[in-house]
């Protein structure tokens, strides 16, 4: 398997990576194939049903208008959200949808979308597309799965052996350190006395050349600066319906009037790191502009480390931004092919846990640490999310979704820290809990899996 590091970092919107992004990303596949087909203007009308995961708790994460607007040829990377509600509200006003903006046809939301709760037998995230003529002959029927962090795989690629491969890496490219396991890259970081870091960079080479990747880093990592900007300033409550009021703006404004705290509390920091990641998760919520790092339910744990490195090291620099994202890609790299990033397949420990992990060992590694001391700080990260379910109420990445964020954005500079302080040495390895995270996840109960049936989505009262 082959998975960019640029695959597990998208720029996509809120609120959820595979609820959202995803399926607006499978719908412009299906629209781009009627078109290669030859048979984009034909269609009369298209059918859109959403299952399992994806039929429950779709409404709250947007998936509808998601897919409507991947229909129309929008692509999650480029939208402007502001352009999201805007161009729903004419499609519902007008019942006319422009396939791929080139193509008028007749679009009843009502008639034409379904949200059906029994899950697809191969994965609790599918969606089904029809497309059909005037005479309501078919002509292109695909079936496909949102298997976490915007990757989809369609029909024929979920029977697939590695149906974790997503088809922005598909090929025979030849990597010069292929690794499925955390044992496997460490062996090559002893071989070739080179960084984890190191090793993902001559892998992702393979791909682009060594200035566009840290260009490219470091481009995500402006946008990643410009969500937890909007976070800060933006004032107001969350769409959905629970009226929950975002509280990044608050704390931003009292923080920034308190200065001489800092001198009085030695936690103060963890203060702005709860506020990096609070913004961030409430900016997803709004529906904003996110970085899927390595899912937007999971989106402000990472921006929220590396605002805490640039901010608060006196060694933070571009280099090191590119260090700790390399390092943290590698470790989402194991957790997405040996376990899952997937709240509806694992629980939310495959999304925060990851995001945790990756956080954590990308921390490290930018502190000197060893890729032993790295590999642990991962490992306890991950340790410590293991059974975490995914239970959002309403069905929104709300609660306790953003809370949720800032918790593992400490534990993971808390997990980096534990590891510094040893020698690398430890009695569980990284790869053995990720495992576990995967039997895990598979044992969970799916009412804890982003269904909204069970945990705390069903015993808070909605007011």
């Amino acid at each position: 398997m082959s998975i960019s590091v640029f695959d597990l970092f998208k720029i996509g919107i809120g609120p959820s990576s595979s609820h959202t992004v995803g399926p607006m990303r499978a719908a412009l596949d299906f629209t781009r194939m009627l078109e290669q087909r030859g048979c984009l203007q034909q269609v009369a009308r298209i059918r859109i049903v959403l299952f399992g995961s994806l039929g429950a708790t779709g409404v709250g994460h947007g998936t509808g208008p998601a897919v409507i607007l991947g229909l129309e040829g929008q692509a999650p990377d480029t939208i402007n959200p502001a352009y999201l509600d805007r161009r729903l509200a004419e499609i519902r006003q007008y019942k006319e949808l422009q396939l791929l903006a080139d193509h008028a046809i007749y679009f009843d939301e009502q008639q034409d979308l379904r949200y059906v709760i029994e899950p697809l037998p191969q994965h609790p995230n599918g969606m089904r597309l029809v497309a059909l003529d005037m005479a309501g002959i078919q002509l292109l029927s695909r079936e496909y799965f949102s298997v976490g962090g915007g990757f989809i795989v369609d029909e024929d690629e979920i029977n697939a052996s590695d149906q974790a491969i997503d088809r922005s890496t598909e090929g025979d490219i030849h990597i010069p350190y292929p690794f499925d396991s955390m044992e496997t890259l460490l062996r090559h970081c002893a071989e070739q006395q080179l960084t984890i870091a190191d090793i993902v960079m001559a892998n992702e080479k393979c791909h682009r050349s060594e200035t566009d990747i840290r260009q490219g880093l470091l481009d995500i990592w402006q946008v990643m600066q410009a969500c937890v900007s909007r976070g800060c300033e933006m004032e107001g409550v969350l769409p959905g319906g629970l009226e929950v009021k975002r509280r990044a703006p608050e704390l931003y404004h009292k923080l920034k009037s308190r200065p001489e705290a800092a001198l009085r509390d030695p936690l103060s920091a963890l203060d702005w790191v709860s506020l990096y990641a609070l913004a961030v998760n409430e900016e997803n919520a709004a529906g904003g502009r996110v970085v899927t790092a390595p899912t937007n339910g999971a989106a402000g744990i990472i921006p929220a480390v590396l605002h805490y490195y640039m901010r608060f090291y006196y060694s933070g620099n571009d280099a090191g931004i590119v260090r700790f994202m390399l390092t943290a890609a590698a470790v989402g790299m194991l957790c997405k092919r040996n376990a899952s990033i997937s709240g509806a397949e694992v629980g939310c420990q495959g999304e925060v846990g990851s995001a945790c992990a990756m956080a954590a060992a990308g921390l490290a590694a930018v502190s000197g640490g060893t890729p032993e001391q790295v590999e642990n700080a991962a490992e306890i990260a991950m340790e410590h999310n293991l059974g975490l379910t995914c239970d959002p109420i309403a069905g929104l990445v709300q609660i306790p979704c953003i809370e949720r964020n800032a918790m593992a954005a400490t534990k993971a500079i808390n997990a980096s820290r534990i590891a510094l302080n040893g020698n690398g040495e430890h009695f569980v390895s990284l790869d053995k809990v990720i495992r576990t995270m995967r039997d895990t996840g598979a044992d969970m109960q799916s009412k804890y899996k982003e269904t909204s049936l069970g945990g705390l989505a069903v015993n808070v009262i909605e007011c």
